[in-house]
C-alpha cells in the first residue's frame, strides 16, 4: 500500500465530491435522496472551511478525510477501493499524527460504525438526529 495525501486544493473539488457521492451512493442507502442531494449541495462550502485531503494509492485519488481538533469530520472512500485497509490506514494516520480521539456516524452506516469499533472506538452517546436536525440517528464514539 503506497498512500499519500495532499491538502485538497479548489482545482480537486470535483474529484472530491465524485469520492464522496459514489462512497455515500455505496453506504449510506438509508439516506433519503432529496437529503442526499441537499448534503452534496453543501459539501463543497465544507471543503472552503476546513483542511481536507485527498488520497492516493500511487497516482490514482483513493479518498477524502478531513478532521477538527480530536474529530474525525470525514474519512469517505471511493467504492472501487472498500475493504482493502485503506479506512482503516487513514483513520489510523489521523489518530496518531491529528490525536482524533472522536467520531460521529450514522447508526445506520454499518460499515463505518465496524471499521471504527474494529480500531478502537466505543459509544459514549446516542442522537437520535444528525446535525442538521434530520432523523438519522448518530453514534458519538470515542477511542
Amino acid at each position: 500500500m503506497n498512500l499519500s495525501k495532499i491538502a485538497l486544493q479548489e482545482k480537486d473539488y470535483q474529484k472530491a465530491l465524485e469520492i464522496w457521492e459514489s462512497s455515500v451512493t455505496a453506504t449510506h442507502d438509508f439516506l433519503k435522496e432529496k437529503d442526499r442531494l441537499e448534503f452534496k449541495s453543501e459539501i463543497p462550502k465544507y471543503f472552503k472551511r476546513v483542511e481536507v485531503y485527498l488520497w492516493f494509492e500511487n497516482d490514482e485519488p483513493i479518498g477524502i478525510s478531513s478532521t477538527n481538533e480530536q474529530n474525525l469530520d470525514m474519512l469517505f472512500i471511493d467504492p472501487k477501493y472498500f475493504k482493502k485497509g485503506y479506512g482503516t490506514k487513514i483513520l489510523q494516520y489521523h489518530i496518531q499524527e491529528n490525536k482524533v480521539q472522536y467520531v460521529d456516524v450514522y447508526k445506520d452506516n454499518h460499515n463505518a460504525v465496524n471499521i471504527y469499533i474494529k480500531n478502537g472506538f466505543k459509544k459514549y452517546k446516542e442522537s437520535q438526529t444528525d446535525e442538521h436536525g434530520k432523523d438519522y440517528p448518530i453514534l458519538h464514539l470515542k477511542l
